[in-house]
């Protein structure tokens, strides 16, 4: 079969294209034939082996898997002896942030791992968008205790995860306030935003003091420190990112003994829980994932340095 390798860690020049053997489903596990993929965030952390603490996952010298990619859509090829959830030509989509060697025609998946059926109602190609940037979106949100009409400010809304995290909250019927760049403006409003905040022209954290219950730094450029008078007395601030001198890590901590306004990091969890929430908005059609562009597998190297160059809208994916 055809696979992207590698077997080290850096950039995209160190992606090979190439044929190695089609793997066998053994007891519990489902042949996958993949359709498509996406090159995410994480994607481009298990690239370049950083930050660091990413390789306790994938392989503290060398990366341990092979090929790459942590998400797919696709349709089951084969079952191994005992597998009873799925059959052969089902469609299923799937996501393991460790890692899932997605970039490849054919994978293994354990039948209880990470993976559901696709909506009927969606694409190989636009399912496999929905899962990365909402999962981490799904993370912020579960951290706090929203209610509707609550105020919330995205940083970063543009990109795959605030794009659903924007659509995730004004389906639960927050009011939104959301940060982005001039060519995506008329995108944001679409998505529902009640207030949009073009970066190039304003700084967002100029806004008036007490604005916001929460503010969710979805690209983690800014920081608690500027972002604070921002909140409400008990407001929450969230950032996808460890911070500088890696300060969303012990933030969290101090502010809880401080009381107040408060830092929360989401670490990322239950990725079953939001591969089910996505798959009932798709089918609700209360989510629609953006996708930017589309490439080949042939054209791996050139679709991970777009997606590190963080010019990116919403999804970058790659049919296989």
């Amino acid at each position: 079969m055809l696979a992207v390798t590698r077997t080290q860690y850096g950039a995209p020049e160190i992606l090979e294209v190439k044929e190695i053997d089609k793997p066998v489903p053994k007891k519990g596990e489902v042949l996958i034939r993949v359709r498509a993929t996406t090159v995410n965030r994480t994607d481009c952390g298990i690239l370049l082996g950083k930050p660091g603490v990413i390789r306790a996952f994938t392989g503290l010298i060398t990366p341990t898997d092979l090929v790459p990619g942590t998400d797919f859509a696709g349709e089951v090829e084969a079952i191994g002896p005992g597998v009873t959830k799925f059959n052969e030509g089902d469609k299923v989509w799937g996501f393991n942030d460790n890692g899932i060697s997605s970039w490849a025609e054919y994978m293994l998946i354990k039948e209880d791992g990470k993976l559901t059926k696709i909506p009927e109602n969606s694409s190989f190609k636009e399912i496999v968008a929905c899962i990365e940037g909402a999962h981490y979106a799904l993370n912020f949100i579960n951290k706090v205790k929203v209610k509707t009409k609550d105020k919330v400010l995205i940083n970063g809304a543009t990109g795959a995860i605030g794009s659903a995290m924007l659509q995730i909250l004004v389906h639960m019927g927050l009011e939104v306030t959301a940060v982005g760049n001039t060519k995506n403006l008329i995108l944001l409003e679409s998505l529902g935003a009640n207030k949009v905040i073009n970066y190039e022209a304003e700084d967002f954290t100029k806004l008036p003091e007490g604005s916001f219950d929460f503010v969710f730094d979805a690209v983690g450029k800014s920081r608690f420190s500027v972002c604070e008078h921002l909140l409400k007395p008990k407001g929450v601030y969230i950032s996808s990112e460890l911070g500088e001198g890696l300060e969303n890590t012990y933030l969290p901590l101090l502010t809880k003994i401080k009381g107040g306004k408060r830092v929360k990091f989401p670490f990322p969890t239950d990725i079953k829980g939001s591969l089910n929430y996505i798959s009932k908005l798709v089918e609700q059609g209360a989510f629609k994932p953006i996708i930017d562009r589309t490439y080949s597998i042939e054209d791996i190297r050139q679709a991970y340095t777009y997606v590190l160059s963080g010019e990116k809208t919403g999804n970058v994916v790659v049919e296989i």
